[in-house]
């Protein structure tokens, strides 16, 4: 199904890891794109990371680069979002998102995403 759905969230201590999953079926295309944004309270949603199907490119944010690792399994199926050395700021709902002959990123805007999953709540805190 094109509607992701996310799986993994959780409380976790400053330093810590966990890994997000992202499942999501029923592409007509080979060119689509799957992501993970995230909004913290009282601020605006934002891009994280993302995965290009069509040649496996990833992307990610400043604020996550060398921290954070988006990958797939052979299937295609699921995304994995690894996030290490979590910091409080990484506190948010992270949310899925999946879009159809689009890509991770052009004129350096991200996509927009046509299909969202219903978030997951990641909480860093000692």
């Amino acid at each position: 199904q094109l509607q992701p759905v996310e799986s993994g969230g959780g409380l976790v201590k400053p330093g810590g890891s966990l890994t997000l999953s992202c499942a999501a079926s029923g592409f007509t295309v080979d060119a689509y794109v799957i992501g993970w944004f995230r909004q913290a309270p009282g601020k605006e949603r934002e891009p994280v990371s993302c995965i290009s199907n069509m040649d496996g490119r990833t992307y990610y944010a400043d604020s996550v680069q060398g921290r954070f690792t988006i990958s797939r399994d052979n299937a295609k199926t699921t995304v994995y979002l690894q996030m290490n050395n979590l910091e409080p700021e990484d506190t948010a709902v992270y949310y899925c998102a999946t879009q159809q002959m689009a890509l991770c990123q052009y004129g350096g805007q991200w996509f927009g995403g046509d299909y969202w999953g219903q978030g997951t709540q990641v909480t860093v805190s000692s």
